[in-house]
């Protein structure tokens, strides 16, 4: 089947200014959800979801009503809708993190909603408060659009994957905090203490992601250290000989400074089939931490060995 949309070009450098803004301000519509929402275990209460058009809070609980808060990559506005019916967009054009951040909540306080967040970004070494912050304030709506696609592409191979797991697994879903689309396998074994140690996120809130033994996968935009979008795949705790296990497809390398196996962006898009070729490396990553971890496989995955073909 063709595509009605191919994976797309992303280099990180083209973009970087506009991630860096925009990551700022999923945050500060992360950290609403994030702050009245029940928590939920592995802080998965925390995650945006990936829409047709962009990225989602899904519905919060606000009093006997829910709002809901979602950026529209192409129409390229935020819009927040009410449950009684209100709803309001606002642009997203260039501006900076404070201008957003001021807005946002101007609009939530117009709308009858008093909300309030920890106003300071998690997982960056920058923790500049978002009020303060006139540093970040590039959008390029075309660039925007591209990393959507990514992520809506991504989700699709994603879901086939989880849908082969008959253990607990994560949603596919994108953490605002590190700035990953995500999906996470547990083998239902505890696991030692995460030493935490992540830039601005307290030790506890890692420690509580890390409870039990887990395989997880995303996709990265990338960072300044690593300057390229990729895909990832790591295990923790980490068994002997994941790090020199034979991956699939041969673009992906184990990098011994993130700790995790890592699959360029760039190899998945050129590929003959893009869907393919990630699901390889989500399948062959998997296995290599499943089998070295001594994963009861045979429980995990036997659902998936027995399923009948679909009823339609």
């Amino acid at each position: 089947m063709t595509l009605a949309h191919p994976w797309p070009s992303l280099d990180y450098r083209d973009w970087s200014d506009t991630w860096h803004t925009l990551h700022r301000w999923l945050q500060i519509v992360g950290k609403i959800r994030t702050a009245h929402t029940p928590w939920v275990n592995h802080s998965w209460h925390v995650t945006l979801s990936v829409t047709p058009r962009g990225l989602t809070t899904t519905a919060i609980p606000y009093g006997d009503g829910a709002f809901e808060l979602t950026f529209d990559f192409i129409d390229h506005e935020l819009l927040i809708q009410l449950s009684d019916g209100q709803r309001r967009a606002l642009p997203l054009q260039p501006m900076p993190v404070a201008t957003f951040y001021e807005q946002v909540f101007g609009v939530l306080r117009d709308l009858g909603l008093d909300l309030s967040i920890h106003g300071r970004p998690n997982e960056l070494e920058d923790d500049l408060p978002f009020a303060e912050d006139h540093m970040h304030a590039s959008y390029d709506p075309e660039a925007a659009h591209r990393f959507w696609l990514v992520l809506l592409h991504s989700q699709r191979v994603f879901q086939q994957f989880r849908a082969r797991f008959a253990g607990k697994c994560s949603p596919v879903h994108f953490f605002w905090g590190s700035g990953d689309l995500a999906v996470t396998r547990f083998s239902g074994e505890t696991a030692p203490p995460h030493p935490g140690g992540i830039p601005n996120l307290p030790d506890w809130i890692a420690r509580e992601a890390y409870t039990h033994e887990v395989s997880s996968a995303g996709f990265w935009p990338g960072s300044a250290a690593s300057p390229f979008p990729m895909f990832y795949s790591y295990a923790y705790p980490e068994p002997d000989g994941f790090s020199s296990s034979a991956v699939t497809p041969a673009e992906a390398y184990y990098s011994t400074d993130l700790r995790e196996f890592v699959l360029p962006y760039e190899a998945v898009r050129s590929a003959a089939d893009p869907d393919t070729a990630l699901l390889s490396f989500l399948q062959s990553t998997y296995e290599a931490a499943a089998t070295l971890g001594a994963w009861d496989r045979d429980g995990l995955e036997q659902a998936t060995a027995r399923r009948e073909p679909a009823i339609r």
